[in-house]
Order: structure tokens, then sequence, then C-alpha cells
């Protein structure tokens, strides 16, 4: 992933100066790059974004419900099913039932999530530093508009 010109938004001179600064339209652009530079990224390792958001949650929170997990991610339970279809595919988390109540499944990452989660997280460390390469160090601390 090199950084390359698509993720400046100031053109210099072909930028008006009012939109340079403009944080609203900064964060909606930045906001539409990194989805897209994240998502092309995980897609190298076949996954996608509500994968590494549930890997994410699982070891923070510990096993949960279905219904839980739904909530904690705000992934919408009809979605998760599928994103934990793909994961228990993968080795990547397991379900069991619920020793309270065996109408509901309990998601529990496994080993081998735990590999995956370090590894997703390596990938999308790359894409914040992909993003953010072009700043320069004024541009990264700095949180007052330029004169």
């Amino acid at each position: 992933m090199d950084a390359d010109e698509e993720l400046r938004f100031d053109r210099g001179d072909d930028t008006p100066e009012r939109l340079r600064h403009q944080l609203s339209r900064l964060v909606g652009m930045s906001s539409v790059l990194m989805r897209r530079v994240a998502a092309d990224e995980l897609h190298i390792f076949n996954a996608r974004k509500d994968h590494f958001v549930v890997l994410a949650a699982l070891p923070e929170f510990g096993p949960a419900s279905q219904a839980a997990l739904s909530q904690r991610t705000r992934i919408y339970k009809s979605d998760l099913v599928s994103v934990l279809n793909d994961l228990a595919g993968g080795g990547w988390v397991c379900r069991t039932s619920d020793p309270a109540d065996k109408r509901r499944n309990v998601i529990t990452i496994t080993p081998l999530g735990e590999q995956r989660l370090t590894e997703l997280d390596r990938a999308l460390d790359r894409v914040n530093e992909h993003i953010m390469a072009p700043l320069s160090r004024e541009e990264v601390i700095s949180d007052q508009p330029h004169e």
C-alpha cells in the first residue's frame, strides 16, 4: 500500500481556500477513503469490517450471546448470523449452547481467532499509516485552522 496523490484533499491552487480547512468536508472525505482502503486491505485477508468488529469485541468483553454481541457491536442480528457463520467456518469463533438456556448460543473466540485478530489488527494499522502518510507533522497535530 503506497501513499499516493489520491489521499491529498488539498490540490493546491485547484482547491478553493475556503474548502481547504472545512472540518466537515475533510472528515467526510477521510471517512469515505478510510472505509475504501480498509475494505481493500481486509479483502486481501478474505475478511470484512464486521469480522474484525466481532473478533475485537469477544476478547475484551468475553463470550456473549448472539443478541448481546449484536447489541455490543451494533451489527444487526440478521447480518450477525452471516458474520458468525464466516468466523465459525474459519475456526475463529465457536458457538456453544448456553447451559442456562439451550435455545441460546454463546459465542467465544478461539485461539485461532486470537491469531486472526492480531493479523487483522496489523492490517488495519497499515491502513492507518497509509491514510496519515500524506499529512505533515503539523497537519497531524494541529487543531487550528490556518489563516
